[in-house]
């Protein structure tokens, strides 16, 4: 794009610099610019990045602006009323480049990324695919999401988060997504959306753009979104575990870290195997299945898809380790890190996953759980009661929410269960509790970090 086209998307004012200036890439991270880049300055809470304006300059990059440029500057400076809502706007002019590029986006409180994953990997054999980076769903990293999209695409699968009221309206201006995909409706970021109804409700705005050909598919094992199936004015198609749904799974067994099952809908049934663990991984295949074929893919494609799948990093990752202790005999240990983030739905998830692994000991390092506001005590609990009905042996419990989970996990049996006021006092117990065929699941809200016992434990260990 040229400055001026930037210019007229984003609403903004060209202070100085050549219009005709071509930008190649746009970053707002101060250290990624060089010649060809546009800065965004994002104002955030701690730091103001219009303080790297001048060494972005240096680089030579053109930058957006919300303050007057120094006097003499020769590089384009581009004033706006807010730099996020700039790179929407920006980010949606470049998106509608591409009228024919199909859309999908992926919502829900739990499983986005790992589902977004499952979908593209579905997609990459029949279709040349662009999707979300990592976990860039938020009202910044979206938006630069976009400016991905290549000519040759076909299909898009794109992530999206929501945290307060008014920002899915937002993300669907920019994406402007023709199918989406809905995994739950759980208590992530209830704090702010105050019920899971409102949850629902700001999620489904991901459908803002649907004309009578969008197509909504949605996890109907969730009773919330059960309530919308051939409610709204498009096509809903159900995918799920129970038999009541349009794509569901029946005789699910683990192969290995792997999973097999069959596909019942669209009128068939059919084999399909994915390397992942779990009812979740199941019921993600199943959307990747429903939305490959709804876009004309043969089940063989979209299996040979599938086999590329991978779980995204401290998302689920087993690791099989070697620990030889001094005066110990060597152990064989499944490390499951699961650590980059953490909801209840998603831990009890986690926990499931763990015991299905499991060969002998079973070991949950859990941490605190945030923005759970009113509810975080009654959460936290029942994360805790949900593992000692699943028989886990030991709990390590994290930080001061997660009392809680110990809580929850003593009263209801769990035979075994330690409190940690941080990471490093939970490797210290963990270390302790080690024996050989024990596996481990690790996880915790980001803000915990609890990624620092995994990368600690597979120091010491020998990664098979």
């Amino acid at each position: 794009m040229t400055v001026k086209e930037i210019v007229n998307a984003s609403g903004g004012q060209l202070l100085c610099g050549d219009p005709e200036t071509t930008i190649t890439n746009l970053q707002y991270d101060s250290r990624l610019v060089g010649e060809g880049s546009l800065f965004v300055p994002i104002r955030g809470e701690k730091v103001d990045a219009h303080k790297f304006i001048d060494q972005c300059m240096e680089k030579g990059a053109a930058t957006f602006t919300e303050y007057d440029a120094p006097e003499g500057s020769v590089k384009p400076f581009i004033k706006v009323d807010d730099t996020r809502t700039a790179l929407q706007r920006t980010a949606a002019a470049y998106r509608a480049r591409f009228p024919q590029l199909t859309v999908i986006g992926v919502t829900g409180s739990v499983g986005k990324t790992s589902t977004k994953e499952m979908i593209a990997a579905g997609l990459s054999k029949g279709l040349n695919v662009m999707k979300t980076s990592g976990n860039k769903n938020s009202q910044i990293g979206m938006p630069m999401t976009m400016f991905d999209i290549e000519p040759e695409h076909q299909a898009a699968v794109i992530e999206m988060g929501v945290s307060e009221f008014g920002e899915m309206d937002r993300l669907c201006d920019v994406s402007r997504p023709q199918m989406a995909v809905m995994t739950n409706i759980g208590s992530a970021h209830i704090e702010n959306l105050l019920t899971r109804e409102n949850i629902r409700s700001e999620k489904l705005k991901i459908t803002k753009h649907f004309d009578s050909d969008g197509v909504l598919f949605l996890n109907g094992d969730d009773s919330l979104l059960r309530e919308l199936y051939g409610t709204l004015p498009f096509r809903t198609i159900s995918f799920g575990m129970g038999e009541d749904n349009d794509y569901y799974a029946k005789d699910a067994a683990a192969q290995g870290f792997s999973t097999v099952f069959t596909c019942v809908g669209g009128g068939k049934e059919k084999r399909f195997v994915i390397p992942a663990l779990g009812v979740h991984s199941v019921c993600n295949a199943l959307a990747a299945i429903a939305s490959a074929r709804h876009l004309g893919l043969d089940d063989d494609v979209i299996q040979e898809g599938l086999n590329t799948y991978k779980n995204a990093p401290m998302r689920q990752q087993i690791y099989s380790l070697e620990y030889k202790l001094q005066g110990r005999d060597e152990m064989k240990i499944t490390l499951i890190d699961d650590s980059y983030n953490a909801s209840p739905e998603a831990a009890k998830v986690s926990v499931d996953v763990l015991k299905s692994v499991s060969k002998g000991k079973t070991i949950a390092v859990l941490a605190d759980m945030l923005e759970l506001g009113e509810q975080s005590e009654k959460l936290h609990y029942g994360v805790g009661e949900h593992l000692a009905n699943a028989g886990i042996d030991c709990l390590i419990a994290v930080g001061e929410l997660s009392k809680n989970t110990a809580e929850g996990a003593l009263t209801n049996g769990c035979p075994d269960v330690i409190t940690a006021g941080n990471n490093s006092q939970a490797y210290d117990e963990l270390i302790k509790k080690l024996e050989d065929n024990c596996s481990i699941l690790v996880k915790g809200s980001r803000g915990m970090h609890t990624d620092e016992i995994c990368k600690k434990l597979r120091e010491v260990c020998t990664v098979k």
